[in-house]
């Protein structure tokens, strides 16, 4: 049975230490951004030419499996609790609704999609979603895209796993329920690490262990 607790967004600590002697969240917090803008700059002579935009949509409720990492779960997080409870509440309905879909494999709509099909949280996006564009208007066979695009796409996920080596990958709902519990947002906020400990639960979603699979190919 699926644990509701997501429905619960628990209050952030807002205690960060430093990681590996790096970084701490806060620094990886931005320097995730930095990885973004890297992207859209070597990928600007393919996307110039999309034809996305607001409203469109389709990704977001027919193609896009939206992963993301810890480290944009808890950006995430902390923008649903600037929310009214209310709003809250019923946007972690919605998470427990597409949990429930996903593992069923049935086709979900992002839960963060308003009601005239615009992005909710656009400006903080994870990279699941910054990487998909068009060049023709969408169809059942989803987005045309330009093939080195996806090639530069796909080292761009190793660099954010590298970033977060201390977190995880996977659907956007499964992480979301995953850093709201909260021994595992303590954990995870004071740079431990304990794969055994989400085991369970990562067996059953997908979860990824990031810092066994950054490295694979990785380049700075």
């Amino acid at each position: 049975m699926i644990n509701t607790a997501i429905c619960v967004v628990y209050p952030l600590f807002h205690i960060f230490f430093i990681i590996d002697g790096k970084m701490d969240i806060k620094t990886k917090q931005e320097k995730i951004k930095d990885i973004y803008n890297d992207f859209i700059i070597r990928a600007q002579p393919f996307t110039v030419n999309a034809v996305c935009k607001p409203g469109c949509s389709f990704c977001c409720i027919h193609f896009g499996h939206v992963d993301i990492i810890t480290l944009e779960g808890f950006i995430i997080l902390e923008w649903m609790e600037t929310l009214s409870k209310s709003d809250q509440i019923d946007l972690c309905k919605k998470l427990v609704k597409n949990m429930k879909k996903k593992k069923k494999r049935s086709v979900a709509r992002c839960p963060f999609l308003s009601k005239d099909n615009t992005c909710r949280i656009y400006d903080i996006r994870p990279f699941s979603c910054r990487q998909l564009y068009s060049l023709e208007t969408c169809t059942a066979k989803g987005p045309v895209v330009h093939r080195k695009s996806v090639e530069m796409a796909k080292m761009t996920v190793k660099k954010l796993q590298h970033l977060d080596a201390t977190g995880y990958s996977g659907h956007l709902s499964y992480i979301l329920h995953l850093i709201s519990t909260p021994d595992f947002k303590k954990l995870y906020q004071t740079g431990g690490f304990d794969p055994a400990k989400i085991m369970s639960f990562g067996k059953r979603y997908g979860i990824v262990i990031n810092r066994r699979v950054s490295d694979k190919g990785y380049t700075k």
